[in-house]
């Protein structure tokens, strides 16, 4: 089964219709690093990511990690561990994961240039918002709808982003 995100507002899976937002420069087929542009095409999903100091761990049928303080994703265009998940070092650019607001404490990263090709972007998404703002790159849901998505997809499920 495939996840679509439809348009800046829409996400379908199955039978479910979700709100969703996506980043503040809309889509793009050529995504850059720092564009704040969600990028188009069809891409697989990764572990899931979450805050066990504010949440038990959800159900899903997906790997689970709990976030510690130390983790990141690596978004210095010049580093060799250019987007992955990394221990937070101050010598290279990153994406804090434990962060003191509630975005990050559910994720799950679309398989977005996970052949780290330097500058087309990374740190690439599923995360919460409570306001539909839009994001920096990703797709965000609300935390409601997070938890019923991750119940439904598996290891095998990809997102297909839309223009």
């Amino acid at each position: 089964m495939t996840i679509i995100v439809k348009n800046k507002h829409t996400l379908l899976f199955k039978d479910f219709k979700f709100r969703c937002c996506i980043g503040k420069n809309n889509f793009s087929k050529k995504k850059i690093e720092g564009d704040k542009k969600t990028p188009i095409g069809i891409f697989g999903l990764g572990d899931l990511y979450y805050r066990a100091d504010r949440f038990k761990k959800p159900f899903t049928s997906l790997k689970t990690h709990k976030i510690n303080k130390n983790m990141a994703w690596c978004n210095d265009v010049n580093h060799k561990k250019y987007n992955k998940l990394i221990k937070i070092n101050k010598k290279i650019g990153y994406e804090k994961l434990f962060r003191k607001d509630y975005k990050y404490d559910f994720l799950l990263p679309i398989k977005y240039n996970y052949k780290a090709i330097p500058k087309k972007g990374s740190a690439i998404f599923i995360h919460l918002t409570k306001n539909y703002q839009p994001t920096a790159g990703c797709i965000a849901l609300s935390k409601k709808d997070f938890l019923i998505l991750i119940k439904l997809v598996n290891k095998k499920t990809k997102i297909r982003i839309l223009k």
